[in-house]
């Protein structure tokens, strides 16, 4: 079903710059545990709500593990979606199927009528959630493999 194999990279934005090839594009360092990742970002990468990335702001990155990325220190991919990380909020980015489990098999969806749904351009989603690309914002799950959870949040891809 999918094309993609999002990775989350978490971290603090430690520095912004402008590509000098491409004026579109900007290159964001993130810092973790693991050291600074680097992460393009242009006018194909999803900023959930548009919100404007600043240094020693708290991120998460995906991107997709398909794709070739050249071999540099530090590590630099293409960002597919970056947005602000909150505090004590887990993000997954991925396909899910008819059931709401995602496609690695990690999460299952609970949906209630509280889970705020919606596009990427915030658009309210009324549609069957099976088979597409979603961004799931959620606190708790079970310790049950796949993992369940109800989401507060999920923004659909389409």
């Amino acid at each position: 079903m999918a094309d993609m194999n999002l990775v989350p990279v978490t971290g603090i934005v430690q520095n912004i710059t402008s590509m000098r090839d491409n004026c579109c594009e900007l290159l964001v360092s993130i810092r973790n545990s693991d050291g600074i990742t680097n992460f393009v970002v242009g006018p194909d990468s999803y900023v959930i709500n548009e919100v404007r990335l600043r240094p020693g702001m708290s991120v998460i990155a995906f991107y997709d593990a398909n794709l070739a990325i050249p071999l540099i220190f530090p590590p630099q991919y293409r960002a597919v979606i970056i947005g602000r990380k909150n505090p004590n909020e887990n993000m997954y980015a991925g396909y899910f199927d008819e059931n709401l489990t995602s496609e690695d098999g990690s999460l299952q969806l609970n949906m209630t009528g509280t889970t705020d749904v919606v596009t990427s351009n915030g658009q309210r989603f009324n549609c069957d959630l099976g088979g597409r690309l979603l961004v799931v914002y959620y606190s708790a799950s079970t310790r049950s493999i796949p993992a369940q959870t109800t989401p507060r949040r999920v923004i659909v891809l389409c």
